[in-house]
């Protein structure tokens, strides 16, 4: 949810380490800090705000050092000023450190070191980390052994980047349920808690792994676990390039991101999809083959934005491969008691492989002995480690903290999965597989004809409600629809199945309450136009998502949409675009930061 980048090498490392810092801004914080370090001395400067603001209050000031970590906070224990930002330090001023998870033991830990005469000066769960490590350090003159005994008395999750003043040639690295990467240069290293802020500076990364330290200088990296026992390094290659992490000649990244919604698509098939052949290949998948034969059941575990594509593949799996499917939210399950039967399945759906809630509940489903499948954007992310096996979505890095093109990727790997497990090989399935490969160029014309879209949200960019309507494999869409209106542009959104509209939501409509019905030509399309009149009859504007051709929407709806035909399981990834579309163009209408929406955070690695 934070941001973490340290540097430790031959360079100056604060603008290095800003640079950085700067590119883990689509996350969401609220302030942010550093503190680098020379030979007896740490400069530490915080600030509540952006980066920016950051570089403002340093201006001509000449800050050098060869080591440096730094921040981006979004508050969880206490509210958002410089005192509670990090980095934070002990009383004597030796310890300095940053971290993203939560101290669960705080409060407990608090006490006891109060009681041994540390004075605190802040509101955060962090802060006791650093008193800790210095109330340790009485009994040990070593700092390492302190470090890890620390570690071990804590409780909760955490990813920490530490500086000890008295050394100042070396940067410590420690993580537990909250990512950190080791990125691997020549004379220099460094960190972050993403893969993202290091595609600049190295491609060459190392991922911690729970229960895991790291002790790095500018010329050697050393892990071990919290017994202090070597693990080996694996050095992997990051796909991405600096290219893919930039706006281009977009005004914000969330519509960039929109817009790679056809090559998104094409590379989550490409390799995989074999029309010709009435084939799916899924490498990812054939290690665990045996026990995906013998597959009577399915969960699908997610959060958010998330856990709607699991509400599309809960439709897929179960009419395109005939398992029968049931979708949790993350958050729940994993305080859920339950039985499951052999032949059990958990799928974790997560876009940075790193969301807390989804992999708690993936521990949970492994502890029960499920075979558990992953399907994730990051590669080496927590949830692609400690699944069973599971499929990478490829969408390249999404910036925009409100998920567009990971979405689309979701729902077309899911479509992937359910035809690579489904023992039927009909007339069907070759036409999905067909119509898949038809998918970019159709999402590519509803793009061409964005400036509709824009036009209609300046007609609306007034209003304070909204209602989301559809139906079967469109009811998860309505959802996502207005989830993306929330997070965008602070407007009060409810998605509803439309069977479900008249026991309640109803009530709401009148003149100045608009609905956006998906309402695609399909096997409820009927359905759909019944639920449209009684809203009409309410005087309730009505905007649909309608499928080309179709003449009678017009003489029910204020206005209409078009997106081109398909095949109904493939309909979410036509009929979404629009309504990403809408909540785009109605956040920047309403003058908001669409890529850094309010209170939000990219990754969310806390619960």
């Amino acid at each position: 949810m934070c941001g973490i980048v340290g540097y430790i090498g031959k360079r100056q490392a604060l603008p290095i380490g800003l640079a950085g810092l700067e590119t883990l801004e689509y996350r969401g914080y609220d302030s942010a800090g550093f503190a680098i370090c020379n030979p007896g001395r740490v400069t530490l400067v915080k600030q509540v705000g952006y980066v920016q603001q950051l570089k403002d209050k340093i201006e001509n000031q000449n800050i050098a050092g060869n080591l440096c970590i730094l921040h981006t906070r979004w508050a969880t224990h206490g509210t958002p000023n410089e005192v509670n930002a990090h980095p934070h330090h002990d009383c004597a001023g030796r310890v300095y450190l940053v971290h993203n998870g939560i101290i669960e033991n705080y409060k407990e830990l608090k006490n006891y070191l109060g009681q041994r005469g540390h004075a605190f000066i802040s509101e955060t769960d962090t802060e006791v980390m650093p008193h800790l490590i210095e109330e340790l350090l009485k009994d040990e003159n070593d700092f390492k052994t302190a470090l890890f005994n620390a570690l071990k008395m804590i409780e909760g999750t955490y990813a920490f980047a530490i500086i000890n003043k008295e050394d100042p040639h070396t940067l410590y690295a420690a993580r537990l349920s909250s990512p950190l990467v080791i990125g691997v240069g020549n004379e220099e290293n460094f960190l972050a808690s993403d893969p993202s802020a290091l595609i600049e500076s190295t491609r060459k990364v190392i991922y911690l792994k729970d229960g895991e330290v790291a002790e790095m200088t500018k010329d050697s990296i050393v892990i071990t676990d919290l017994d202090q026992r070597p693990t080996p390094l694996k050095v992997e290659q990051l796909e991405w390039t600096l290219e893919q992490a930039q706006k281009g000649n977009f005004p914000h990244f969330m519509l960039k991101e929109i817009f790679e919604g056809p090559e998104v698509v094409k590379a989550a098939i490409q390799g995989r999809l074999k029309p010709r052949e009435h084939l799916v290949k899924l490498g990812g998948l054939e290690l665990a083959q045996k026990r995906l034969n013998a597959m009577r059941r399915l969960i699908i575990l997610a959060c958010g934005t998330s856990y709607y594509a699991g509400l599309v593949g809960e439709y897929i799996f179960e009419e395109i491969a005939g398992i029968p499917t049931e979708v949790h939210f993350a958050s729940e399950f994993r305080y859920r008691e339950e039985p499951f039967e052999p032949g059990t399945v958990a799928l974790a759906i997560s876009q940075s492989g790193e969301t807390a809630d989804t992999l708690a509940a993936l521990r949970k489903a492994k502890k029960a002995g499920l075979l558990t499948l992953g399907l994730v954007n990051v590669v080496g992310s927590t949830i692609a480690r400690e699944t069973d096996a599971g499929v990478y979505n490829h969408a390249g890095p999404e910036i925009g903290v409100a998920s567009t093109k990971a979405f689309l990727s979701q729902l077309t790997t899911l479509i992937l999965m359910a035809l690579y497990v489904s023992k039927k090989r009909g007339a069907f399935h070759t036409a999905l597989m067909q119509e898949l490969m038809e998918i970019p160029k159709k999402i590519q014309s509803i793009l061409d004809a964005s400036e509709q879209i824009q036009q209609l949200a300046a007609t609306y960019a007034t209003h304070s409600n909204f209602l989301f309507l559809g139906r079967r494999y469109n009811y998860p869409v309505a959802l996502e629809g207005a989830l993306k209106l929330k997070e965008i542009s602070y407007i009060h959104a409810e998605g509803y199945g439309a069977g479900e509209m008249k026991h309640g939501p109803i009530a709401m409509v009148g003149p100045d309450f608009p609905t956006i019905a998906v309402v695609p030509s399909n096997s409820v399309s009927d359905k759909m136009y019944s639920n449209i009149q009684e809203i009409k009859a309410r005087r309730g504007p009505m905007i649909a998502v309608a499928t080309e051709g179709d003449e009678h929407i017009s003489s029910l709806a204020d206005h209409v949409l078009y997106i081109p035909k398909t095949l109904e399981p493939l309909e979410p990834l036509l009929s979404i675009v629009p309504l990403q579309l809408f909540a785009y163009y109605m956040g920047t209408k309403r003058g908001y930061n669409v890529d850094r929406p309010r209170n939000l955070a990219k990754s969310v690695t806390v619960e």
